[in-house]
């Protein structure tokens, strides 16, 4: 039997909190963030535009944009004024942060609604997300990364180590395990775009991590890479794909919560470039297996014109 994880007393008699593997907000972080929120207010109150992938009785598929809220994506999709259904009784299956694309599921009664959150709670429906990150170009092409999660002392999302899962955390909550799959796609304009795949197969490098993160080294944005990569997450933690680019030392542009560059090549980044790319689960009343696949945002297809495409 399991030892039950330690109490917050016992964690402070034996030398206080784990200690974070990852930095905190850098002091840019509050303000841009904060215009980005105010930018999303305004468009929700715009009612922006989301397109829908899938629809029948039970359920909607839609791609959400970059910048707005999930909850706006509730209110665009119950607008009868064109909008893809004017039923009230909707919920959200998933969530996306504010400033990432890519799909979502919402349910239009409980019982599905329930049972579509415990699939996601479960690990039953299989992400992809594709992720612009800059920084220096990674030596392997496929790496599975393994660590804890949790939020530090001042409230903020934070790498933990693997060993430290189950421990407790300042604000009362537990360390949990989170754990991410990447390939890389391209480097700087130039790779192969493959299909989403099975990453598990062929040779993968894998880190648990136990200690300090990958040190990031400060340097020109002439010297810097873009790296275009998929992400596979195998555990459904807030922030997580963000937060193990990070540690990776290959922030996601844009990411300046989490150390990614704000300003580019002379342009400034309205956004972190994160897309939710696929989704695939068994419906949840049909029990048919379903897998949808995301447009790609502006920003990844003018990236992918120059990488040759694998299809």
């Amino acid at each position: 039997m399991a030892a039950p994880p330690p109490s917050a007393a016992s964690a402070a008699a034996g030398g206080g909190f784990p200690t974070p593997l990852s930095p905190p907000y850098p002091a840019v972080s509050k303000e841009v963030e904060l215009r980005r929120a105010m930018s999303a207010a305004a468009r929700s109150g715009a009612c922006a535009a989301a397109e829908v992938v899938f629809e029948d009785e039970w359920l909607v598929v839609a791609n959400k944009p970059s910048g707005i809220y999930c909850e706006t994506l509730l209110s665009i999709l119950a607008d009868p004024r064109g909008a893809a259904t004017n039923q009230s009784n909707l919920h959200l299956a998933n969530r996306l942060d504010r400033d990432t694309s890519g799909l979502m599921v919402i349910t239009k009664c409980n019982k599905v609604a329930a049972k579509l959150v415990k699939a996601f709670t479960d690990h039953k429906v299989k992400k992809t997300y594709l992720a612009l990150c800059v920084g220096n170009a990674p030596k392997w092409e496929k790496i599975k990364i393994s660590s804890g999660h949790g939020r530090s002392k001042f409230g903020a999302f934070r790498v933990y180590s693997a060993k430290d899962v189950g421990r407790t955390l300042p604000g009362g909550s537990l360390a949990k395990h989170m754990t991410t799959s990447f390939e890389v796609l391209g480097i700087n304009g130039r790779g192969k775009f493959r299909e989403r795949s099975d990453i598990e197969k062929g040779e993968i490098e894998s880190i648990i991590v136990q200690e300090k993160g990958v040190e990031i080294i400060e340097s020109d944005d002439e010297k810097k890479d873009e790296i275009l990569v998929r992400a596979y997450p195998q555990s459904g933690r807030t922030h997580q794909i963000r937060l193990h680019c990070q540690y990776l030392g290959m922030p996601i542009k844009g990411d300046v919560k989490y150390g990614g560059v704000y300003e580019w090549k002379g342009e400034t980044c309205d956004a972190h470039a994160l897309h939710a790319e696929s989704l695939s689960f068994m419906h949840p009343i049909t029990s048919l297996p379903l897998l949808f696949q995301a447009p790609l945002p502006l920003w990844a297809s003018e990236l992918t014109k120059g990488i040759s495409h694998d299809l």
